[in-house]
């Protein structure tokens, strides 16, 4: 499969499995050792809005957050679903504001480190710089998939990306999200599952 050129946004991140991004456990150990302060976030609440200064690197210990993308015609994005031990809007870390916003999907719990101090350690610590490198790799990888998917003309063929990467649909309960993933609506994802299941998609509502 072609692989579209990545587009340069501070949070445009996705992940392998169900868009969730899992960092490896060396960098977790080593992010939880740095200054920071652990944050409570209730369902709903926004973590940041597009816009904002980029004061903290958000380290998700428990809930769901979401990084969202507004389209012009009203429609939500989701670039990531940022879920336990995994670092919400990595690439932020570079710049000065989000170009997106994020919001607890449920009640969320974020070890939030200073951007300064974290820029600081990473230049003088060889063992972080090199983990961090790593993850930032995947990350590529990942945001490469999501903008070819989101390239593909129909909902079929975004369809047809997503499970050929992931192997299978999602349980039935995370078809909402994996519309937002995608970028069509979830009516058009249920009729297309429809279509290939042979049943009535307003039944799966």
């Amino acid at each position: 499969m072609a692989i579209a050129p990545l587009a340069e946004h501070a949070c445009h991140s996705v992940e392998q499995r169900y868009m969730i991004e899992i960092m490896s456990p060396p960098l977790i150990a080593l992010l939880d050792r740095l200054e920071g302060r652990e944050i409570e976030y209730a369902a709903g609440a926004p973590v940041f809005h597009l816009g904002d200064p980029v004061r903290f690197v958000h380290v998700v210990r428990s809930g769901v957050v979401h990084l969202v993308r507004h389209q012009d015609n009203g429609s939500a994005l989701i670039l990531q679903r940022a879920g336990p031990n995994s670092i919400l809007a990595e690439a932020s870390l570079y710049s000065a504001s989000y170009h997106c916003a994020a919001r607890a999907e449920v009640a969320a719990v974020t070890w939030a480190i200073p951007r300064a101090g974290l820029l600081t350690r990473i230049e003088s610590d060889t063992e972080l710089a090199i983990a961090w490198a790593r993850h930032l790799a995947h990350e590529v990888q990942q945001a490469r998939l999501q903008s070819e998917i989101l390239s593909l003309k129909t909902v079929a063929a975004r369809l047809d990306a997503w499970v050929s990467w992931h192997g299978s649909l999602p349980a039935r309960g995370h078809w909402s999200t994996l519309a937002h993933e995608i970028g069509v609506s979830p009516e058009a994802l249920y009729r297309e599952i429809a279509l290939r299941r042979g049943y009535d998609a307003l039944t799966t509502i």
